[in-house]
Parts: C-alpha cells; structure tokens; sequence
C-alpha cells in the first residue's frame, strides 16, 4: 500500500501527473487493506435505545480486510479520500435495519455477488482516487485515472432499468447496499459508476459531492424529480447541510429562488455566502411543528406559510425540498403552492410521515419520491462541479482512523456541509491539478470549512 501511495503521492511535483499516475498499473495489488466496517456480530448492540442515543463510534471500526478478486465490469480504486453520508449513520446505528440484511439478499443473486455477504461490512458511499486495475470488459477506465465514484450500483439485466437505472430491480447503493465501499485504502466499484476528478479540486473535496450532489440534482432539476424551472421558488429544508448546500446551489444556478431553511445564525449565514437572500432561521423563530408525539401543530403550519410569503413577496413554494421526514413533512404538504411539488429523498428525523391529505389532494400538490440518481444524473452533476459551477461544502475532515467520530457528529447534526475522511491522503490540500480553476473560486470552494 505504500509503494501505492507513494506512486500517486509523486504526481503532487511533477510537470505531468498524468505520466507518474499511470505507474500504478505496474505495482501490485495488496493482499488486503484497511477498511472501515460494522461488524455483523454487533448488530443488536444497539437494541432498547433512542436512536439519538446510539453512538456511531462503538460499531465503527478501522480493520485490515482481504482484497476481494474483481469481477468483469469492475474497478479498484485507491481511495485517498472519502466522506460521511446519513446511509453510514444509519449502519453505524443498524437503522432502519441492519445493512447486513443488504448483503445476505445480494449474495443470493449470482456467484460474483457472493463475495459481499461477509461477517463484516466496509461502508462508504462516496470516494476519491486513482484506478489501480480494472476488469474483464472495462474499455472507457485504466489504471492511473484519477476518478470519483458515485453510489449507484446496478445489474442492468431487467428490461425495467434501461429507462431509468434508478429503476433496475437490482439497484443498490454501493456502500450501504453493497459491501466494498468507499471509506478504506481500496475500493471495489462497478465502472459505471466513475467518473472524472474535478482537477481543480483536492481529493476530500472531490470526494465530498458525489452521493448528496447528485441526489440533489435529480431531486430538484431533473424530469424524474421536481424539475425546477427559471423563477420557481424552492424551500430548502437544511439548507446548509451536506445536501440542502447542493440545492441551495442548484436553485441559485437555475435561477430560481431559494427559501432557506436552517437552525442557527451561523447556518444562515453560510446560506447567504453562498447568495441566498431569502433564510428562515427556523430555531430563532421558534418553529415547532409538533404539540406533542402524536399531534401535529397546523398553527405552526400557517405561520411558517405567512412567514415564508413575507420573504417572498406573497407567493408559496413551487417546490418544497424535503429530506428531514416526519419533523417536517407536514409543514411541507401544506406550505406547497396549489398544483405545486413535494420532494423528498429521505427521513432523517423519522421514517413514519404524516400530513392533512385535504391540502394535499384539494389543492392539486404532488408528492415525490426521489432516490439518489442515474449514471447520466450522477454525470451531469459533477460536470457542473468540474466546471466550477457547483462547489464542495467540506467544512472539516478526519483521518479514517477517526471516521466514527465524524460520524457521530453528522448523527448529532453537530456539523456543517459535507465532513471528509482522507483514506490514503496524508493531509488535506492533495491533488490539485488545475491551480488557474482553482484560483478564480478559492473563496466558493473554502466557505464551509472551519464551520
């Protein structure tokens, strides 16, 4: 593993990166490598607890772990960067379920997908690095290419994925579904879910978009999703956070108006400095959307709503951009504008939602469901990061050896952006390839860190 490292390390100095990069297909692969997993022994540690109780730090652990043979379409990778997404919170904690029962089910489909069901599970949605090898099949990648992976993994042998991957009866988030993930030394990835490094930026930035980036493309600009047209105003739950700093972003891009909504002063203001005008610091406000567990508050419904109008100038939400669930879907139902859309990619306040169908169904809204993002979806969205339309939201990173930590603080809401963990990269800063791109955004690409 060092000889890797130090392969790709060397292009840090040299006049033709792309030259030193391509050594790495002469070095061998290492037996195994370090790799950060639960451990399907310890999933019912958490049995009997609050879910704000569980501690991601007691199931994530950094171990050495075999290098897994490649199978045809495949790649591996040398991950030098990764980074915390809520599906690594949500295996750390072995919520809803534990992952381990994603794994059983894709060892049943075929020999080759035997390998992933383990009594351990190296997870990490999002990756970073420099191809080592590829297999059988693969035309468009070859060792020495700097790459990031996004999450989607497919079959692709049913009729039904071929409109839309996204709807292929095996698909599967890599990492959380699959084994072999991103938050270790090497990663196994299929070779379509590849695709360039942004060259202006470093690895744990060009690792941090991937999973929330595209998911927040597909939410909100694509036909499958809200798509948002020029003057539509968007509310943005989270607006600061690891996927609401995309759609903040995005909603700018597209010229439409974003309504930010965040939950301290601080928040608000990265909200701003990415040029958002409209933000609702929902804490200082004193928003609170439930009397009680059971009972929701439409008061506070209807206040959100005139607050929201006051901003705007009178007009609801065209689209309301959801992912925290239960807290806040039925705000959101209701606030939405007559024949308007909801959303909503995630649950990370709670799966069960509820809302009053009346606002629903009377005033013509549509509710809708959106899943991370296709190959082309996935591509589209960092291209506009290559381009320097988008920009990284990191605003702090770990070593793996302390993933667990970074993921108890996006499992306590203690962070802002996207957090990184550098796997093989010594230090932050790594990998620039274009200091002129980089140059003209230093100030877009750093407004997050130290946040």
């Amino acid at each position: 593993m060092q000889d890797i490292l130090e392969a790709i390390m060397a292009a840090e100095e040299s006049n033709d990166p792309d030259r030193e990069l391509a050594g790495v297909a002469g070095l061998p692969v290492p037996e195994s490598y370090r790799g950060v997993v639960v451990r399907a022994e310890e999933s019912r540690m958490f049995d009997g607890m609050a879910t704000r109780d569980k501690d991601p730090r007691k199931a994530l652990h950094v171990q050495e772990v075999p290098t897994p043979e490649l199978a045809p379409g495949e790649a591996l990778i040398a991950v030098m960067a990764s980074a915390i997404n809520y599906n690594t919170v949500w295996t750390s904690i072995f919520e809803p379920v534990s992952t381990f029962r994603f794994l059983e089910r894709y060892g049943r489909v075929s020999e080759l997908t035997r390998r992933h069901d383990l009594p351990y599970h190296v997870v990490g949605s999002d990756a970073a690095g420099v191809v080592l090898r590829t297999g059988p099949g693969v035309t468009r990648w070859a060792a020495g290419d700097e790459v990031v992976a996004h999450c989607l993994s497919v079959e692709l042998e049913d009729a039904a994925g071929h409109d839309d991957t996204m709807l292929d009866p095996q698909q599967r988030i890599w990492g959380f579904e699959t084994n072999f993930g991103g938050l270790a030394e090497l990663a196994v990835v299929k070779a379509n879910q590849l695709m360039p490094k942004p060259r202006h930026l470093s690895w744990e930035e060009a690792a941090s978009p991937g999973l929330v980036n595209s998911t927040a493309y597909r939410q909100l600009v694509s036909h499958h999703g809200a798509n948002m047209k020029q003057g539509d105003v968007v509310l943005i739950w989270g607006a600061s956070g690891g996927l609401g700093g995309y759609a903040t972003q995005m909603a700018l891009n597209g010229g439409a108006i974003p309504v930010c909504v965040v939950s301290s002063p601080e928040k608000a203001e990265l909200c701003r400095r990415m040029g958002a005008d409209l933000v609702i610091d929902r804490a200082a406000e004193g928003f609170r959307f439930w009397k009680d567990e059971q009972t929701q508050d439409q008061d506070e419904w209807r206040r959100f709503g005139e607050r929201i109008r006051e901003l705007t100038g009178g007009e609801d939400p065209d689209i309301v951009f959801e992912h925290p669930g239960r807290e806040t879907f039925g705000a959101s139902v209701y606030v939405a504008r007559r024949g308007g859309t909801i959303v909503t990619c995630a649950s990370t306040s709670g799966f069960q939602h509820q809302y009053d169908n009346r606002y629903l169904w009377m005033h013509l809204k549509r509710i809708v469901g959106s899943h991370f993002a296709n190959y082309h979806e996935a591509w589209q969205a960092n291209r506009l990061v290559a381009l320097g339309k988008v920009h990284p939201t990191v605003s702090r990173t770990y070593p793996l050896e302390q993933t667990g930590q970074a993921a108890y603080e996006v499992h306590r809401n203690a962070h802002q952006g996207k957090v990184g963990v550098r796997c093989l990269a010594p230090a932050d800063g790594l990998g620039v390839r274009d200091g002129e791109l980089r140059a003209r955004h230093e100030d877009a690409i750093n407004r997050f860190r130290g946040h």
